[in-house]
């Protein structure tokens, strides 16, 4: 398409959609009718690959996840479908800037951290791949929530406004809906039984085309949206209950308005467990609605439907789909249960034994009263095929998420080759006993195409230039790169495309927090979703054992450095919120001091999210990955950071096992303990203490803490905190600060060497090839899911 099309396209959709002609067009209605010419774009291809999948009565893939951190639209679509260079030239010859457009898109709230955006480049590979698929998720009001710092530096949350204004890549569907019940009674009815509700509201579709690379296949994002059966209560509004006639309104906005509500109380408890039954139910009942309209036969339904479940979150899919097949199609019990567990597989994404979610059984049955039967019912079924060794659903009172899952699975992968052997050896151990061929392992990817192709166009033309197109669909073409790594006029290219990136983040920053940051610094980054096994507390205190050297030792050749921080803590996590709010307090006192301000700043931007990763990844120089080993299940951040040439500081958790050995132990810093030896530690009651008392740095960082150093001389502010790390440490920050302050201290003497530095940054680039999601979803295609890509 040329310029001057797209052009008249976007002035007929200013005047016919937005009502506005040029002259009076506000930066609003053009990012709008921009996207509104790029999505009549998208729509042909849509269609195309809708018809295709029907015409072949190919099996789909139904990708079930709680979060969807899908960003911006509008660059990536321009990008895929080819058309970066020709909405450049028609924006700009419309008066307007071009850069301006995409940045007035607001960043979908529908997602937190990995999770949500591991969904995202998965939707984007399947349909680059042309994997028939849908994705399945709720179209949260207000996401997460905004962060901001308060005048303490404590996390502020307030609720996000992303769908304040239209949101223009989406579809209403008013006739894809369904009632999603609540609570009630159970009748039995012969062998099965008949759930009567007691409350219930609507679940209204909304679908957003994802378009592949290079415009050949498009999916489709399907999120739901609560609204009441009826507008409100026209009766009561007349007697003047103005507040009880807006009841059902404000119950079904509140199942659609959060994404997370804090779990601390029974309300919040119940909010989730509606959360997940709704967009879960209304999900199944949508693909049996698809299925049923092309087949007859219900047995058949393995052979068409592969469900994912990402996470806990919809392991209701299990007894609701047995109760739909059961229930209401009249299928014997035992053929619904391995007619579900064919459809379904899960992703498990956690060790920790909280994040494996557990319902108490007095909750299950209260809101879901049917499907309290139900896994009563599958557990007991297992329980019969394995008398010998049996794992219980439901046992203490409460109801086991991750054992439902798994037993209603026909596939249990991992997310990295350390995290899926840990899976079957611990929180898995038993039913991996009795079912050794379900777990597999599927090492998780991040698309090439969002983030390195649109967060990085310095280092993608440098790529183009290098090997040529087409790397970006086939991304271990990178390892191609390898022989010019060894040209210095290369390297010297690579080297101004990371301070090229680097100037705009340092402005980005002087903008909007005022802090002036020098670009000729190491930009040391760690940003992802605060938990106290990602040990962002780790990195903090060695920045105030670092300060308090460089103060003792000003002349040391000390590799001046910005820290960097990024992440939201959950509302009702006490302890994260407390390393927040103590990284920002340590920034306050460091920042301010003449005598270090030159080599150590520390900076925590608010609101992370996907904009602002787009900005830092492609900007470090270093990617802290320092969780502690055995916890992270993956990671995709470490990929990110990897592809974009930053180098890794890093534990031997996750992915970092195996971005280490395709990069080479050379050009990554580790420190640390294995697993094995963090169990191992953990035996010592004393663990803590000892490290801490063996560790001057360490003693009197914590100490300086203690004496209120960064609570304007306020000793018990961080009382918690620092009491946490003397007498539990879970997460063995002590033992690991002397293992991470030395690898620092190499990333000081690799950082004196500028042109080698380089050389390791760009090799990390060239062999991160193999975390492309693409990789990732072609083993599932043939691991899990058994599907044939359509193009």
């Amino acid at each position: 398409m040329r310029a001057t099309e797209l052009r008249e396209s976007i002035l007929k959709h200013l005047e016919f959609s937005q009502g506005k002609d040029l002259a009076h067009a506000s930066l609003y209605d053009m990012r709008m009718a921009l996207t509104l010419a790029i999505r009549d774009r998208v729509i042909e291809p849509w269609f195309r690959a809708t018809r295709a999948t029907y015409a072949a009565q190919s099996k789909r893939v139904y990708y079930l996840s709680m979060e969807f951190l899908i960003g911006r639209l509008l660059e990536d679509a321009v990008m895929n479908i080819g058309l970066t260079e020709a909405a450049h030239e028609a924006i700009s010859g419309l008066g307007h800037d071009f850069r301006a457009v995409l940045d007035d898109e607001p960043d979908a709230a529908l997602g937190n951290g990995g999770l949500g955006r591991l969904a995202a480049c998965f939707l984007d590979s399947l349909s680059t791949l042309g994997c028939p698929a849908y994705g399945y998720g709720i179209r949260y009001e207000h996401g997460l929530f905004r962060q901001s710092f308060g005048p303490d530096g404590r996390q502020v949350e307030t609720a996000e406004d992303w769908l304040r204004q239209s949101h223009g890549w989406e579809f209403e569907r008013p006739e894809a809906a369904f009632n999603i019940g609540f609570g009630g009674t159970v009748a039995e009815s012969g062998r099965s039984a008949v759930w009567t509700p007691d409350n219930a509201v609507v679940a209204k579709a909304y679908d957003t085309p994802v378009i592949g690379w290079q415009g050949k296949w498009a999916n489709t994002l399907r999120l739901w949206g609560a609204e009441p059966l009826s507008a409100f209560d026209l009766a009561a509004f007349n007697k003047g209950d103005f507040v009880g006639a807006a009841q059902p309104e404000a119950f079904a906005r509140t199942i659609s308005r959060v994404l997370y509500p804090d779990d601390t109380t029974e309300q919040g408890k119940e909010l989730r467990l509606k959360q997940e039954f709704f967009f879960t139910a209304a999900s199944l009942r949508d693909i049996l609605r698809r299925f049923t309209a092309e087949h007859g036969d219900l047995s058949a339904l393995p052979s068409r439907v592969a469900i994912q479940m990402n996470d806990t979150h919809p392991a209701i899919a299990g007894p609701e789909l047995v109760r739909l097949l059961h229930d209401e199609r009249g299928m014997e019990f035992e053929q619904a249960v391995d007619t579900a567990r064919a459809c379904l597989s899960y992703t498990n994404h956690t060790l920790l034994p909280e994040a494996l979610e557990r319902w108490p059984e007095t909750l299950m049955s209260a809101v879901l009263p049917r499907h309290m039967q139900l896994i009563e019912r599958i557990d007991a079924l297992h329980a019969q095929q394995f008398p010998v060794r049996s794992t219980p659903i439901v046992e203490k009172g409460e109801v086991k998420m991750g054992e439902l899952s798994f037993i209603m699975a026909n596939r249990v992968n991992g997310v990295s080759a350390l995290h899926t052997e840990l899976v079957k050896s611990t929180v898995f151990a038993d039913l991996h006993a009795l079912h050794p061929e379900r777990i597999i392992n599927e090492t998780n990817g991040v698309t090439p195409r969002r983030w390195l192709k649109g967060a990085n166009h310095g280092l993608s033309t440098l790529i183009t230039d290098t090997i040529g197109e087409g790397w970006e669909d086939n991304l271990e073409r990178l390892v191609e790169l390898e022989p010019a790594i060894e040209d210095r006029g290369f390297r010297d290219r690579f080297a101004a495309v990371k301070k090229t990136n680097k100037v705009h983040l340092s402005n980005w920053i002087g903008d909007q927090m005022g802090i002036a940051v020098n670009p000729d610094a190491m930009f040391d980054v760690q940003v992802k979703r605060f938990h106290e096994y990602k040990r962002q507390h780790l990195n903090i205190l060695e920045t105030i054992a670092l300060w308090q050297e460089i103060r003792a030792n000003p002349g040391a050749g000390w590799a001046p450095r910005v820290k960097i921080f990024g992440g939201k803590a959950a509302p009702g996590y006490v302890m994260a919120k407390e390393i927040i709010h103590l990284i920002n307090n340590v920034a306050r006192v460091i920042n301010a001091d003449a005598a270090t301000r030159d080599l150590l700043t520390v900076v925590y931007p608010p609101n992370y999210n996907v904009t602002m990763a787009e900005r830092l990844i492609p900007a470090a120089d270093l990617s802290e990955q320092i969780s502690t080993a055995g916890k992270e299940a993956s990671g995709t951040g470490n990929m990110k950071f990897s592809l974009n040439g930053a180098l890794t500081i890093g534990t031997l958790d996750g992915a970092n096992v195996e971005i280490r050995d395709l990069v080479g132990p050379e050009n990554f810093f580790l420190f640390g303990m294995t697993a094995d030896e963090v169990v191992e530690r953990r035996r010592h009651p004393d663990h803590a203490s000892s490290a801490i008392a063996a560790s001057p740095r360490l003693s009197a960082a914590i100490d300086l803490i203690e004496a209120g150093t960064f609570s304007n001389g306020d000793r018990s502010t961080y009382r918690g905190l620092t009491q946490n790390l003397r007498a539990h440490d879970y997460f063995t920050v002590c033992a690991d600060f002397d293992s991470y302050w030395d690898a620092q201290r190499a990333v000081d003497t690799a950082w004196g060497d500028a042109d080698h530095w380089m050389r390791m940054a760009a090799l990390n680039t060239a062999r991160s090839g193999w975390f492309s999601s693409d990789r990732t979803i072609k083993g599932y295609m043939k691991d899990v899911w058994n599907i044939q890509p359509m193009i």
